[in-house]
């Protein structure tokens, strides 16, 4: 058996095990007539007994990272529902095997870029092996979401990006978010999905789900656009990703 197959087959145990722990909780507060979830936040709850999710920032192309994708929304999943995080990225190369141990990972950055080979290779079987992306260019960067679609149709050629309802489960997960805000008016914000074999392996957005508010003092949009409700989203993203 090779290495990359036994890790494949660790991280599915592994999320299997946290599918399992956060799926029973998450169905345990709703039996307990949790019927005030908002957009404000549906209160504390303990942690969860099991696994703690390790979410990994990407390092592609040249270097590439980001620098200002906030981390609090892992924070707040612990705060508000019954999923343990690590509370901060972990800063993973995309052509590292070291991915295979992360259900959870974001890519973002700004400018273009392009990626190698084997950084193509290794997300797409991290993807098919069960793992989730959170993809969206800092700020609604043009140049990098340009690289982003012209990398992502290499990686499956034969897989379109699918726009996502409203009324899809992913924004229903924890909080019930019924639109998406961004800072320029009349921007129309949505979010789309890679989806392989009926499951969504990614999410990507062509507007900025960085919350740059909460991502550090030297951080900010500075004139870009920004989903405005970006934290509420991705606590919904973790959560539909450990639950499906």
């Amino acid at each position: 058996m090779s290495r990359s197959t036994r890790l494949a087959m660790f991280v599915l145990l592994t999320m299997i095990c946290l599918l399992t722990a956060v799926a029973t909780t998450i169905a345990a507060r709703r039996d307990e007539g949790d019927s005030k979830r908002s957009s404000d936040g549906p209160g504390d709850s303990a942690a969860i007994e099991g696994g703690v999710v390790d979410c990994a920032n990407l390092i592609y192309g040249r270097h590439k990272t980001s620098v200002c994708f906030s981390h609090d929304f892992l924070i707040h999943a612990e705060k508000i529902s019954n999923i343990r995080t690590t509370r901060r990225f972990t800063p993973v190369e995309m052509d590292s095997q070291e991915l295979y141990l992360h259900p959870f990972a974001i890519m973002t950055g700004e400018g273009r870029f392009k990626l190698t080979d084997a950084q193509r290779d290794n997300l797409r079987g991290y993807l098919l092996a069960g793992g989730f992306v959170v993809a969206s260019g800092g700020c609604s960067n043009y140049l990098w979401n340009q690289s982003f679609h012209d990398e992502i149709e290499r990686v499956f050629p034969n897989i379109k990006l699918k726009r996502l309802p409203m009324t899809h489960p992913v924004f229903h997960t924890i909080y019930d978010i019924d639109f998406l805000t961004a800072k320029k008016s009349g921007s129309n914000p949505y979010l789309e999905a890679l989806i392989i074999d009926g499951r969504i392996v990614l999410v990507y957005s062509k507007d900025g789900l960085n919350d740059t508010a909460n991502a550090g003092p030297n951080c900010c949009c500075c004139g870009g656009n920004e989903i405005r409700n970006a934290r509420q989203v991705n606590v919904n993203l973790l959560a539909y990703a450990l639950t499906h």
